[in-house]
């Protein structure tokens, strides 16, 4: 299939997106690394009057490391994070999931801020900026403000944006020495969605741990990580049918992804304990 017909204008300023996106409101969607957009508007799911091309703002790039805090541009891609010594020494999660991530086409275009964005609920980022107790910097018509991961996942592929927001960074707080991470996730082939997947952190405060796949957010289990903060892993698996109320999707039905679920926290636990 083929995209409706849309206007398109690359941008050359984040205020000029910013502008555009409030003046078209719900009819303007943003381009960028475009592997989740593009397949959508081929397939006529998305149908935008105006798409608004951030590609070649200089001021979403980059990586830094400044006041304990790991700041990673909206437009840097999955490739790219991946190769990432910054983002390997501060937030070691993060490079755990990445290769993860489709395949290596996909992270050659792919961008962190729109994984985010997008916030597909099968998708690792989410789940790992939730997991890393991260942040999202967020520029539009009444300025800049910045939203917790913990508050930014609203509903199914949607999120704290508004009609004129441009997510332009996000930001971690440095791993700690001691802290610990795990990763994993199951799909029927590498680089498929998720049928379940957990993105895990430990440290002297506890665990948080956040499952992809199972809802229509990232999905914190928090009688789990009560649980495991006591080195409880049984009682942690155990709360998970508390914790997890999977529905049937095209990928494997409810029960089966809460089996799965446990078993990803059987494993990721070891890793988190080791």
């Amino acid at each position: 299939m083929k995209p409706r017909s849309f206007d398109y204008v690359r941008v050359k300023s984040l205020a000029e997106a910013v502008i555009a996106l409030a003046r078209h409101g719900a009819d303007a969607k943003i381009i960028a690394g475009g592997q989740s957009l593009v397949p959508l508007l081929n397939m006529r799911m998305a149908a935008p009057a105006l798409l608004v091309d951030i590609g070649a703002l200089a001021e979403l790039k980059g990586i830094s490391f400044a006041g304990g805090w790991l700041r990673i541009g909206a437009l840097v891609c999955q490739a790219e994070a991946e190769r990432s010594a910054e983002i390997a020494q501060h937030a070691p999660l993060l490079a755990l999931a990445l290769p993860h991530i489709g395949h290596v086409a996909i992270r050659n275009r792919g961008t962190i801020g729109g994984s985010i964005a997008l916030a597909d609920p099968a998708a690792e980022l989410p789940a790992c900026l939730l997991a890393l107790g991260g942040e999202v910097e967020i520029e539009g018509a009444k300025g800049a403000r910045t939203v917790a991961a913990d508050d930014f996942f609203k509903d199914l592929y949607e999120t704290a944006l508004g009609p004129g927001d441009v997510l332009t960074a996000i930001r971690i707080p440095a791993a700690a020495k001691n802290m610990r991470v795990g990763f994993g996730e199951l799909a029927r082939r590498r680089g498929d969605f998720a049928m379940a997947g957990l993105a895990a952190s430990r440290d002297g405060t506890g665990a948080r741990l956040v499952f992809f796949g199972v809802g229509s957010t990232p999905v914190r289990a928090k009688a789990a990580e009560a649980a495991l903060a006591k080195g409880a892993i049984e009682e942690a698996v155990a709360a998970l049918d508390r914790d997890l109320d999977p529905t049937d999707d095209i990928h494997s039905i409810g029960a089966v992804k809460r089996h799965l679920a446990k078993t990803l926290l059987r494993r990721v636990a070891a890793e988190l304990f080791n």
